[in-house]
């Protein structure tokens, strides 16, 4: 009775779903951009570069306990990398931080000799001032403006003074005395100064604690809302202000792990030598920036890693006995420290530019 329907263009199912559209913003770049974008991948290849080359020049850097030194000495400039890679992520830079891991050992060490008290009463006031420090520096940047390179060569100069003229006047000399058969010494240096044997090799406990910061600092920029707030800071000081981020809190507290990673420091030199001298420290601050650009961290703040400053000091650690396990004159480290950091700053640079590029 009536006529049929016109069928329709199709039949079989639903049509074809169209393709969908994406432009340069959402288009997911490909693994080995993704992969470049990460601030740690560049100063990984280099340490597995380093390591490569002195395990074929120098052959005793295969023996266990030479990789155990050279992991040691990483160690102790890794520790303190990591509270100044986050300053420099924060956008400021501490050029007292190597002065300061003398002053801490300074301070516990004269104070427990002196007084004739528990070198832990020594511990914890050097722990106080450190954070003390920190945050005077932290508060001197917020409060004046000033570059905190400025702001901290003036404490790096001060410290340095106090450092020898008040050991000269407390002891009498250039050194702290000898604290060993103090109350608490043996129990303090199991914290800050022990060692420990795997499969017949003596490793230093600052190994195990420098991977304990590494990872809780890196647990603390990718996965807390301090984290963010440093990455804030340091990217755009005025626009994270501007939704709420506390950047003064942010500042003076990165200052202040400055303060405590010179303390941890300091402790384990304090206890692991038994008396410190009042003079060393100067020029560490420069390494300990060095292994933080070298592990990607940018010089203009906002970008880095805590991975990154790991492999940077492993890249120290392993230049330093390599070169001595080579049979090389050891003035020629400075040389290729040179040669390390120039050419981060040139792989960062390159692998930003990769990594952005569409």
């Amino acid at each position: 009775m009536g006529m049929a329907r016109q069928a329709g263009p199709a039949v079989g199912g639903p049509p074809a779903p169209r393709p969908k559209q994406t432009d340069g913003r959402t288009a997911r770049r490909p693994l080995a951009l993704r992969l470049l974008a990460r601030p740690e991948v560049g100063v990984f290849l280099g340490a597995v570069a380093v390591l490569v080359f002195f395990l074929i020049v120098a052959p005793p850097v295969r023996d266990g306990s030479s990789m155990a030194n050279i992991l040691y000495q990483s160690s102790t400039i890794g520790i303190m990398a990591l509270p100044v890679a986050l300053l420099m992520i924060g956008g400021e830079f501490d050029l007292s931080s190597g002065v300061a891991v003398v002053s801490s050992a300074l301070t516990a060490g004269m104070l427990s000799y002196q007084l004739t008290l528990n070198v832990w009463s020594g511990v914890i006031v050097a722990l106080i001032a450190s954070l003390a420090i920190g945050a005077f520096n932290g508060w001197m940047v917020v409060r004046t403006g000033l570059p905190s390179f400025l702001v901290t060569l003036g404490t790096f100069l001060i410290l340095q003074g106090v450092n020898l003229a008040v050991t000269k006047l407390v002891t009498g000399n250039v050194a702290t005395d000898d604290i060993s058969d103090m109350d608490g010494f043996d129990q303090a240096k199991k914290i800050f100064a022990s060692s420990f044997g795997i499969g017949g090799v003596q490793v230093k406990i600052t190994v195990v604690w420098w991977l304990v910061f590494a990872a809780l600092a890196t647990w603390v920029l990718l996965r807390t809302k301090y984290g963010n707030w440093i990455f804030a800071v340091g990217g755009a000081k005025d626009s994270a202000r501007a939704v709420g981020v506390p950047v003064n809190f942010t500042k003076i507290t990165l200052f202040m792990l400055v303060g405590f990673g010179a303390w941890f420091v300091g402790m384990h030199n304090l206890f692991s030598f038994n008396t410190v001298q009042s003079g060393e420290g100067v020029g560490q601050e420069l390494i300990y920036i060095a292994a933080a650009v070298i592990g990607g961290c940018l010089l203009t703040g906002g970008y880095g890693s805590a991975i990154g400053p790991v492999f940077g000091a492993f890249m120290f650690g392993m230049v330093q006995q390599g070169i001595v396990y080579a049979g090389w004159n050891p003035d020629w480290f400075k040389a290729f420290l040179g040669v390390m950091l120039l050419g981060a700053v040139l792989i960062n640079l390159w692998v930003q530019r990769t990594a952005t590029r569409r």
